[in-house]
């Protein structure tokens, strides 16, 4: 994959395809179908997933947790269909909001908006505070000194930030180094149960409707759904992509379905190692550590170490695909007219330089503020991670409706699947999601977090603001597409 991005750029530069950058403009031509996908694979943060949200999935649905993973994956799918089909509309980096602009106007998509900032702003603060704990524990294990969390996130924030101020070349050679480790990781350990255990590991026998209609499945689908998150981030790169309106598809696909394969795979021979009748019991009792020990059964402690190196690279990978996927939305969304006009300003090389440099400092003065009040960084994941699936579930479902107005309103477009049945479906599904979100607040917070559900409100109030602000600005302005 490394392989064939680096070669789509090379070729790209042979021919020249790559305009320089304009004022307002992100650099064009520049990100191949590869290229796009690496970001979106990086925020889904394969090894991070396999290991943080895989044993929370096992606990509650046991041996069904493929199965959860894969129809999390076709859930995906199914809103992609009238998403992509729209997208033949749309060439903007403003993601969702984009949409939600051409299917229900000015003032509905303002507040996807402020949903849409809210969503990326409480994932990145809750993963940074989750990164540093991982990061300073490894670094202890490793050398023996004892830095803390806030420093590692602090220094390793401003290369991500820098990374991403500097220009997609960097960064999208960074997460192929990442990502392909992560698959390597992943495919050893695997492979290594295949090899004590046999290709029994892949039985069918745990995949019963008991285990996986059991009252574990509203709490496994949302942790697989966390793993999905970021998938927008293929359009948010289409004013970069060579061709989009070819580029954007195959990459949400190819996306969909690398992600949805490798997490099913990998937890279907995790699931068979440990046992069908097992897993369940040993996720719930060390939900922590169970994977790490079935890597240094299966293949030695070198492995074991080389799963916990992969899992702190994979959330700094993780990171900086949302650094660079959120600082194009804030770009985007300066340029409306929804925020200050100066993060709209690119560097020489089409980067959105300000739009990244203001992202990294309002991250570091969060996770400063909540980590020197003496917060436990666990705790304040939990709080943002699950506020940030809150608002993505409220924005996936306003996206939705959004794309059944835009196509009853253009009657030239047939195919009822793409334009009607598959985003209606997607409107209940995502209600039905989101029903089981806020039921299951609770368990997403974590035990003695029950005071941040009050953080909840934060998603009404960002969308009223949002109304009331897009019919306050009738200058907002979110058509400024990238033919």
């Amino acid at each position: 994959m490394l392989e064939s991005t680096n070669s789509d750029a090379a070729r790209m530069d042979a021919h020249q395809t790559a305009r320089p950058a304009e004022a307002g403009h992100l650099r064009r031509n520049k990100l191949g179908v590869f290229a796009v996908a690496f970001f979106v694979v990086a925020a889904a943060a394969p090894v991070a997933a396999i290991v943080g949200a895989g044993p929370v999935i096992f606990a509650a649905v046991g041996p069904a947790t493929p199965l959860v993973y894969a129809i999390t994956a076709l859930l995906i799918a199914l809103f992609a269909v009238g998403y992509l089909r729209m997208s033949r509309y749309i060439t903007n980096a403003g993601g969702f909001v984009a949409y939600i602009a051409k299917g229900l106007g000015r003032s509905w998509a303002t507040a996807g908006a402020g949903i849409a900032i809210l969503t990326y702003l409480s994932l990145q603060v809750g993963l940074w505070s989750q990164f540093g704990v991982f990061a300073a524990q490894l670094l202890k294990t490793l050398t023996g000194l004892d830095i803390p969390p806030l420093a590692l996130i602090l220094v390793l924030l401003a290369a991500a930030t820098a990374l991403t101020i500097g220009g997609i070349d960097a960064s999208v050679r960074v997460l192929g180094v990442l990502i392909l480790g992560e698959t390597t990781v992943v495919a050893v350990l695997v492979g290594s149960l295949i090899a004590k255990h046999g290709w029994g590991v892949f039985t069918f026998a745990g995949f019963t409707s008991a285990n996986l209609f059991g009252p574990g499945l509203g709490i496994a689908l949302l942790f697989a759904f966390l793993c999905f998150t970021c998938f927008e981030a293929t359009v948010v790169f289409s004013e970069e992509a060579v061709n989009p309106r070819k580029t954007i598809p195959r990459a949400l696909y190819l996306v969909i379905a690398f992600v949805g394969l490798f997490f099913a795979i990998s937890t279907w021979a995790i699931g068979g190692a440990v046992g069908t009748d097992a897993v369940q019991q040993a996720a719930t009792q060390d939900p922590a550590g169970f994977i790490f020990d079935l890597a240094a059964a299966s293949g030695g402690d070198a492995l074991s170490m080389a799963l916990q190196i992969l899992v702190v690279t994979s959330y700094l990978a993780m990171l900086l695909g949302l650094t660079n996927m959120f600082s194009r939305y804030l770009f985007a969304l300066g340029r409306a007219g929804v925020l200050h006009a100066s993060l709209a300003d690119v560097s020489r090389k089409g980067a959105p330089a300000k739009a990244g440099l203001y992202n990294g400092i309002v991250i570091a003065a969060v996770v400063s503020a909540f980590l020197l009040a003496g917060s436990d960084p666990l705790a304040v994941f939990a709080w943002f991670s699950a506020l940030g699936t809150g608002a993505f579930i409220t924005i996936l479902i306003l996206t939705s409706v959004a794309v059944i107005a835009f196509f009853v309103r253009l009657p030239e477009e047939t195919g009822m699947w793409a334009t009607r049945i598959a985003p209606a479906l997607s409107v209940v599904v995502f209600v039905y999601i989101g029903y089981l979100t806020f039921d299951n607040y609770g368990s997403l917070l974590g035990a003695g977090n029950g005071a941040a559900e009050w953080l909840l409100i934060l998603i009404p109030v960002v969308v009223a603001a949002g109304i009331v602000l897009g019919r306050a600005k009738p200058q907002i302005d979110y058509s400024a597409e990238v033919i």
